[in-house]
């Protein structure tokens, strides 16, 4: 019997869901523009000088249009990033340009944050807490995809895609949550992806390291993916409602980056083919920004609470919900992964009842 257990599928998708889930992806690249034919290249934004927005990843790419434009809607913006130099020339720009345009000086700073190091996210909290800071929105908009690169490994020897997608993302808005319900109502945006459509995972092999499953990078990016859906749905249960903070997950679409940069040539040359389909990260940042501060995003989640259906609100490129894959809608599976997660990441199993209760389980943990 026990032989028979180890020879049983590691939680992968059968070739006909991993065929169907690749599929999507597909027609998610060619029909995206179609789908958000309705935006403007700019999302319009009100002004939200009201709220206290962490962007992190902000020095590029979505992250940066995201940071810039809430900024500029008046929102004090934290850009929270591994490299605050890059962070601090991108600030005194765009100050540059408000001055130019004889508007005020935008409210924005940076804070040293590297998602490749847990000591890291519990510095810059730490931080946060001790000011008392208050918390609107807290974008995990970092995230890496090391498409055709070799499998490595963070300075807390989990596989980078897992930490920096889902495992350090996990630790910030857990150690932040007591700044998000003093700031109620508040909101956490997972920047997620279609890829988790065709992912499989594995709760006791997170990092790929059993050797149950051979690591290429694309399991491990849509598996971290999935990781994030599938944590992010028990904590949202788990949330009271009068809590008012709402876990959104939003795919911003296929958007150009360097990724292919270390795919073989015929994968580049697809790519670049491609990327007339895909979006800019000026249009990547709309869905973002949409689900940061649109009051319908927050009444949507606020249905999707009360209801019986088993994931977080999931928004695509277009700004409009739709349903996530089936296995990322496994709460048995989900959670696996939240008590697994608490476990790298070394928070207690009762980590929010305590912070509802008041004291500080992060503290008392790592002390034990």
């Amino acid at each position: 019997m026990g032989r028979q257990a180890k020879e049983q599928p590691h939680h992968g998708l059968g070739w006909w869901e991993w065929f169907t889930g690749l599929l999507h992806v597909v027609v998610d690249v060619f029909l995206q523009r179609v789908r958000a034919c309705h935006l403007s290249q700019r999302m319009d934004l009100p002004t939200v000088s009201d709220l206290s927005c962490i962007v992190t990843g902000a020095t590029s790419g979505i992250g940066l249009h995201t940071a810039e434009q809430l900024a500029k809607a008046g929102a004090h913006v934290v850009l929270a990033c591994r490299n605050t130099e890059a962070a601090s020339e991108l600030v005194h720009q765009w100050q540059i340009d408000q001055a130019q345009k004889g508007g005020p000086l935008l409210d924005v700073e940076v804070m040293k944050l590297n998602l490749m190091s847990l000591a890291s996210v519990r510095t810059f909290s730490e931080d946060w807490e001790a000011q008392q800071r208050s918390l609107h929105v807290l974008i995990n908009n970092a995230g890496i995809f090391s498409m055709g690169g070799y499998q490595r490994f963070s300075e807390d020897v989990y596989e980078e895609h897992m930490q920096v997608n889902h495992l350090a993302p996990a630790l910030l808005t857990m150690l932040l949550m007591p700044a998000l319900l003093r700031s109620a109502p508040s909101r956490v945006v997972n920047v997620n992806s279609a890829m988790h459509h065709m992912a499989s995972i594995d709760p006791e092999d997170l990092s790929l390291t059993s050797g149950k499953r051979k690591y290429n990078s694309t399991l491990a990016y849509s598996g971290s993916k999935l990781a994030q859906l599938l944590f992010s749905n028990i904590l949202q249960k788990k949330l009271p409602a009068e809590a008012n903070v709402d876990i959104i997950a939003v795919h911003p679409g296929e958007v150009i980056t360097n990724i292919a940069r270390r795919t073989p040539k015929v994968v580049q040359f697809l790519y670049r083919w491609s990327s007339f389909f895909l979006f800019s990260p000026l249009e990547g940042a709309r869905s973002v920004l949409f689900c940061a501060t649109d009051s319908r995003v927050q009444e949507y989640a606020q249905g999707v609470r009360s209801s019986a259906y088993p994931s977080v609100p999931y928004f695509t490129s277009s700004c409009n919900p739709v349903k996530v894959s089936n296995q990322a809608m496994d709460m048995d599976m989900a959670l696996k992964i939240w008590n697994e997660t608490l476990k790298l990441v070394n928070l207690p199993p009762d980590y929010l009842d305590q912070i509802f209760e008041g004291s500080n389980p992060s503290e008392q943990h790592e002390e034990s």
